[in-house]
């Protein structure tokens, strides 16, 4: 068993968010340690750091965002997301709503193994991620309930695992992006790729490395292509060779600032996801969000509604494809719901009093 050096407990304010918009509160950041935290593996640290951002006042209904993977809570931020969203008379309107954006376990402000530890830091899973938002919601926060859990991709599955292991602790759950079956099939085999990519890799030297190992990069564009951005977004963007390889170049010639330990941890973590067995123990209202297009989350298969039939109080909204969706990215752009979003939400009912 792992033991880290121990530190004081602190939360605090510190700051504001690099993208705010002028119609919602200014976004705080704040940090939290969790003392002696248990991965899945058995692995202990004392001192877990986990930081975070929040929007809108304490007294506000409060409502859980998380990100996806390799992402933080400033890429919740953005004006195609919370500038459609967090504003007055959106669906999450912050004068009414107390946002908590976790920058999850690995990712983010948040202990990750380039603070050090690097191939030496525990093994992590969408299991010990739940578990360090659900102690950062309940004991560095003090809440007893949230009005909604919503996530995006990596967020989408950890929505699913908080309505099957705290069924109770919610009114509503939004997953978006995702869905509660087993990784599996093509996205589980690309991720494997990044995995093995980095692995393999004679630069990544075991994890100690001193400079980073260039499959990473390599490994994150092709990804990025084979499962997000949409076919016909693509199509109309890169009609021509020419225009491909432009449209590649500008890809790999981007900066990439991700560590390849982060990020290999970060991609791993999903392995063993499956929060279909739990399914009939959802209790919140629960509304799906995906896209036709996604591809890690292709809706031909019919997962999602053999899924919901043991959802008691769960549907779909399935936004259509279009030259103007980027297929898995789509819900990162919350104009395509945001209307549903807000209808669903008004039938909620009143508030639990917890």
């Amino acid at each position: 068993m792992m033991r880290f050096k121990a530190a004081m407990v602190i939360a605090f304010a510190i700051g504001t968010a690099p993208v705010l918009a002028a119609d919602y509160p200014a976004p705080k950041q704040g940090e939290w340690i969790a003392k002696d935290f248990k991965f899945h593996t058995g692995e202990t640290m004392q001192e877990l750091r986990l930081a975070y951002t929040t929007v809108g006042e304490p007294t506000g209904q409060p409502v859980l965002l998380l990100h996806g993977t390799s992402g933080s809570a400033a890429s919740m931020l953005t004006p195609a997301f919370a500038g459609e969203l967090f504003g007055a008379g959106q669906p999450l309107d912050a004068t009414r709503h107390y946002i908590i954006i976790p920058d999850n376990l690995g990712h983010g402000k948040s202990a990750k193994p380039s603070d050090g530890l690097k191939a030496k830091f525990p093994k992590y899973n969408y299991a010990d991620m739940v578990a360090a938002q659900h102690r950062l919601v309940t004991e560095g926060l003090g809440l007893k309930h949230l009005r909604m859990v919503i996530g995006n991709s990596m967020g989408g599955m950890h929505t699913w695992l908080w309505g099957t292991t705290h069924p109770e602790f919610m009114d509503a759950l939004v997953p978006m992006a995702a869905q509660p079956t087993a990784m599996s099939s093509r996205n589980w085999m690309m991720r494997r790729l990044i995995v093995d990519s980095i692995r393999n890799d004679p630069e990544w030297k075991g994890g100690d490395y001193t400079t980073q190992p260039k499959s990473a990069r390599t490994a994150a564009v092709f990804y990025g292509i084979a499962t997000n951005g949409g076919s016909l977004a693509y199509q109309k963007m890169a009609p021509t060779r020419a225009l491909a390889d432009k449209l590649l170049d500008e890809r790999l010639a981007a900066p990439f600032t991700a560590d390849a330990n982060d990020y290999l941890y970060a991609w791993e973590s999903s392995g063993d996801y499956d929060a279909s067995p739990g399914l009939s123990r959802v209790t919140a209202r629960l509304l799906a969000i995906n896209s036709a297009d996604d591809e890690r989350n292709p809706p031909e298969t019919g997962l999602m509604e053999a899924s919901l039939q043991q959802v008691r109080n769960g549907r779909v909204y399935l936004i259509p494809a279009s030259e103007e969706t980027r297929g898995h990215g789509t819900t990162g752009m919350a104009k395509f719901y945001a209307k549903p979003l807000a209808e669903w939400m008004q039938r909620l009912g009143p508030p639990a009093v917890r």
